[in-house]
């Protein structure tokens, strides 16, 4: 590995501290991930190093990684986790799997921390061009960068770039059936009836990397039998991003692969991650012989009964504008696409 570089640059004019932009090893960032004490923000499971590593080892060949840390004195105020094609710099991440990304800021220096950003340093670096996706509205991004890009002379333009759904979960599943439609919430009680009465029903949750481990097999089954495109998408590179990310998250106590079990054979797979009191809906899957039970939704349905039972704040559908989103009592949140073009 070779040495950080590091580089300094002045602050605006009028204040004293200096800020540093040092190149950073996905291990460094790790460890600032792993220490409390520091006040950065690591908002969603796809800015996390783990997260971020495994994408870059399985897709990062043919970029070049540009991953940079600012520190305005002794005080780490941020990381920029970016990669570079050609000259346009993008998060550390695709579209198709990383479903939200960002910087990663300290509340309150996020002006301090695109200045020295853009304070010729991405320039130097033959950086010409920004393009960052999956923003959510309440990104830095959004709220803070494209501002102060704009501001400085660079052409800022954003476009929208999917939706996700999310639930503010209650503290109870009656009080969670109280926010469905009515129609929604007699079908989601009539489809568990129907389920008990017609199998022996378990539903269980697999999170030690050894079971985790040997229950991917399971779920790639499942995922590819339940839709023609989920097999096309799941490509012998594919499959190995999502067994690499399933042990490295199960590793760290993140991963949860859920399973609803109809007389002992499973019927249909969610793939979560539990992560700042949010359970994430990552991928599901079943298979087709328990379509007329609705196995496919119901396991979704549980995974939301399970969350609530365990304490979660947040249940994230995540990007997607599938119907049942919306029937499950999902709120609508749109993404945006920002493309800066730097003077």
């Amino acid at each position: 590995m070779p040495e950080d570089k590091v580089e300094n640059h002045s602050l605006p004019t009028g204040t004293k501290a200096r800020q540093n932009v040092k190149i950073e090893s996905f291990e460094n960032i790790n460890s600032y991930w792993l220490n409390r004490q520091l006040p950065l923000r690591w908002e969603s499971v796809f800015n996390i190093p783990p997260w971020l590593e495994v994408w870059w080892s399985e897709f990062g060949n043919a970029f070049r990684l540009h991953l940079c840390s600012i520190n305005e004195g002794n005080e780490l105020i941020g990381i920029a986790p970016l990669f570079m094609n050609g000259s346009t710099a993008s998060f550390i991440g695709s579209a198709d799997v990383c479903d939200y990304q960002d910087f990663i800021i300290s509340p309150g220096k996020e002006q301090d921390f695109f200045n020295a950003l853009l304070n010729h340093h991405l320039t130097e670096q033959g950086v010409s061009t920004l393009d960052l996706r999956a923003l959510r509205p309440e990104s830095s991004a959004l709220t803070h960068l494209a501002d102060i890009a704009q501001s400085r002379g660079a052409e800022v333009s954003c476009e929208p770039d999917g939706v996700t759904f999310e639930i503010d979960l209650p503290s109870t599943w009656e009080d969670y059936l109280q926010l469905l439609k009515g129609k929604q919430r007699h079908e989601v009680k009539r489809k568990l009836r129907r389920l008990h009465e017609a199998a022996e029903i378990n539903y269980r949750v697999v999170e030690d990397f050894e079971t985790v481990k040997s229950e991917m097999d399971t779920f790639l089954g499942l995922f590819r039998e339940s839709r023609n495109d989920k097999t096309i998408f799941m490509t012998a590179r594919m499959e190995s991003f999502f067994r690499s990310l399933v042990l490295a998250l199960s590793e760290i106590g993140i991963l949860k692969l859920c399973f609803l079990d109809l007389d002992g054979q499973p019927a249909a797979a969610v793939l979560c991650f539990e992560y700042n009191d949010t359970l994430y809906l990552y991928n599901n899957g079943y298979d087709p012989k328990y379509r007329s039970l609705s196995a496919g939704v119901l396991c979704k349905v549980l995974s939301i009964k399970n969350s609530i039972e365990k304490g979660m704040k947040k249940y994230d559908f995540l990007k997607g504008a599938e119907i049942y989103k919306h029937r499950l009592g999902g709120r609508e949140v749109h993404l945006s696409r920002c493309q800066i073009k730097l003077k």
